[in-house]
């Protein structure tokens, strides 16, 4: 019997380029690498627990750039891998972000990092 594909979703920059993909509730990078979760509120966490931004509708990931530190969430079972698709579709017209925030897979990738890896990690002693 074969195993079901997962739903997965594109996940855009402002630019029109994949930066990420969603397969509920997890969040992985093009390389299919474990980089954050989405709650049903649309809120976006790092693999760390920290706040990241919210998941628009066409669908990206913006933050509001004076937006203060939320509480660290504990995050869900580690997923393992995705198999990245070989192609995706085209980018939907992309709305204007509105002054104040910014697109997070574009302008501001340190906060969406493996498990691994990031400057926002707690320091190891």
């Amino acid at each position: 019997m074969q195993s079901q594909q997962p739903h997965i979703i594109p996940i855009y920059t402002s630019r029109g380029d994949v930066g990420a993909y969603l397969t509920f509730p997890y969040l992985f990078n093009i390389q299919g690498e474990w980089i954050g979760w989405v709650t049903k509120d649309r809120l976006v966490y790092s693999v760390l627990g920290n706040y990241v931004g919210i998941l628009t509708n066409d669908p990206r990931i913006i933050r509001r750039e004076s937006d203060t530190e939320r509480p660290k969430l504990k995050p869900p079972p580690h997923p393992g891998r995705l198999k990245a698709p070989p192609s995706v579709p085209l980018a939907p017209m992309m709305s204007d972000i509105v002054i104040g925030f910014t697109d997070v897979l574009l302008n501001d990738t340190g906060r969406l990092h493996t498990i691994d890896h990031g400057e926002l990690m707690d320091d190891m002693d």
